[in-house]
């Protein structure tokens, strides 16, 4: 090939000639070993200089290219110097065209240095396909891949693929063997070969699940429960998922254990564009009582939009238990039967709150602390700190209201509270009547 791409003949002879007439000039005629290495310098230099003009006349031309035209494409070319890596391959060309001529045939010296150049060129070949697939793969991330999904992973195999075949290349150069039989012979080395490429390939076959069952993309939050993992994926590679905690930490985490084990991906939480509220205050059992007409006339005086949902109940004269996702639910038997129908009505009427996804106010299971009142429901939005703020604003109002209705919120005694009845009892002192 190289002989076809440089008259490698041509120009060494006229460098030979010219070298005998030097050498004859400065007394030195028919000294084979300063004729070599003259010559060896002249080549040497005139690929480093060939290879620089070649280098520069490219990057040059691109830089044009980009002033003229804008293009995204010349400027990553040469942001990720794939241009200057593929010009490395134009000095061992020029080397290997012309420097054997500087040797006889059968001179061991010849034999190391062409198989040495032969190695390097090999490596500056892959290096320079290596950056080509690299900067392919980054277009094709950036404009096609539109659902981030995580392909490093395959660009990292292809890439060992490639590394692992030019060192069998280089290694089949060095010993005068053909890489073919190399290859049989290292099939006796298969398991010493999986035992240390375990995690390449168990990271590899993980990739790809991971990327054919979309289980996950860069930019999803994840939990991991048997890891400190609780965050946003930043990368994704062959041997490692890194996942960005709230707390700016980085959790490093084999592909393998995301496919081996369970973990949970909020993606669906922030497509949906809304995000679930499921908070619980216990209601104290002792101030559950039953309603009577005054308390329902003062609540529907209190708060006018729950006023028709107490009149359409006593038309009805039962409760009216709608299966809809959100509906108001209660009854008017209890004042925690009302508190939770206006909790249902004013979460309905709350911009905050989605009313196409499940809404429920409901009891649950009591405990030797009171009875459970969870409020179950969807905010319009994804972002934390709306969340937070909305799902707190909630609370507030659940604590500020039951008031109203009668109920008081469950709290485990204090050492103030101790103190309190402690001093009320002490105030009381017993009344004497004097004769």
């Amino acid at each position: 090939m190289t002989h076809t791409l440089i008259p490698s003949n041509q120009v060494a002879q006229w460098l030979l000639v010219n070298i005998h007439r030097l050498l004859d000039m400065i007394g030195l005629r028919n000294d084979k070993t300063a004729e070599d290495i003259i010559y060896a310098a002249i080549i040497v230099c005139l690929a480093i200089f060939l290879g620089w003009a070649i280098r520069s006349l490219i990057l040059l031309a691109v830089r044009k290219f980009v002033m003229v035209r804008h293009s995204d494409l010349g400027k990553e070319l040469v942001q990720h110097h794939v241009l200057i890596h593929c010009s490395h391959i134009i000095p061992p060309l020029v080397i290997l065209a012309l420097l054997p001529f500087a040797f006889s045939h059968d001179s061991i010296l010849r034999i190391i240095v062409f198989r040495s150049l032969l190695v390097y060129t090999s490596i500056v070949i892959c290096r320079a396909i290596s950056s080509v697939t690299s900067f392919v793969w980054l277009r094709f991330d950036e404009t096609r891949n539109s659902k981030n999904l995580p392909l490093r992973g395959i660009l990292d195999t292809i890439i060992g693929i490639l590394w692992f075949i030019t060192v069998i290349i280089c290694i089949s150069i060095i010993v005068d063997r053909s890489p073919v039989k190399l290859l049989t012979g290292l099939g006796a080395f298969a398991a010493v070969l999986m035992l240390i490429f375990k995690d390449s390939i168990l990271g590899l076959v993980a990739g790809l699940q991971l990327s054919q069952n979309d289980m996950l993309r860069v930019g999803d939050w994840i939990v991991v429960p048997s890891t400190p993992a609780n965050g946003t994926v930043i990368d994704v590679t062959l041997t490692a998922v890194k996942v960005q905690n709230f707390d700016n930490t980085i959790v490093t985490l084999p592909p393998y254990t995301l496919v081996s084990s369970s973990f949970q991906n909020w993606r669906g939480m922030k497509d949906s564009g809304c995000r679930r509220i499921a908070r619980s205050v216990i209601i104290d059992s002792d101030t559950i009582t039953a309603s009577n007409p005054e308390l329902i006339s003062k609540l529907a005086t209190t708060y006018p939009s729950f006023k028709s949902y107490i009149e359409r109940i006593q038309s009805l004269g039962h409760p009216d238990y709608n299966p809809g996702l959100a509906t108001i639910n209660g009854t008017t038997e209890t004042n925690l039967g009302l508190f939770r129908a206006y909790l249902c009505q004013w979460l309905l009427d709350n911009p905050y709150i989605v009313n196409d996804q499940q809404l429920l106010v409901r009891i649950m299971e009591p405990t030797g602390e009171g009875i459970p009142l969870q409020i179950y429901c969807f905010t319009a939005t994804t972002q934390w700190t709306e969340y937070e703020a909305i799902q707190s604003a909630v609370i507030e109002h659940v604590a500020a209201t039951a008031q109203s209705f009668g109920l008081r919120l469950f709290n485990q005694p204090s050492g103030t509270d101790e103190t309190t009845v402690t001093l009320t009892q002490n105030s009381v002192t017993p009344h004497t009547t004097q004769n």
